[in-house]
């Protein structure tokens, strides 16, 4: 889905992006000086820690789907699993 819409930069030349920029931690700004245009494409961060399950796509697609079961309802208790705290 494709939207549009004109926005006006303030004095210092910023434009507010609003709601538009829930989520996204930075962009990657292209900007093509014949034409004029300015592309800003978001990036959302991922921890250094985690970065490992989006290079597993085993692993990425088990999580996916185990959100989706989640989503719809698909769950069961599992027991407790407090004994495997490591407060520590």
């Amino acid at each position: 889905m494709r939207s549009t819409q004109t926005l006006k930069p303030d004095a210092k030349g910023r434009i507010c992006l609003g709601s538009l920029a829930e989520g996204i931690s930075s962009y990657h700004l292209t900007y093509d000086k014949v034409s004029g245009r300015i592309i800003l494409e978001p990036y959302a961060e991922v921890p250094l820690q985690e970065v490992w399950l989006f290079h597993n796509k085993e692993a990425l697609r088990s999580v996916r789907e185990g959100l989706k079961q989640s989503e719809n309802g698909k769950v069961h208790d599992a027991g407790d699993f407090s004994q495997y705290i490591d407060e520590d």
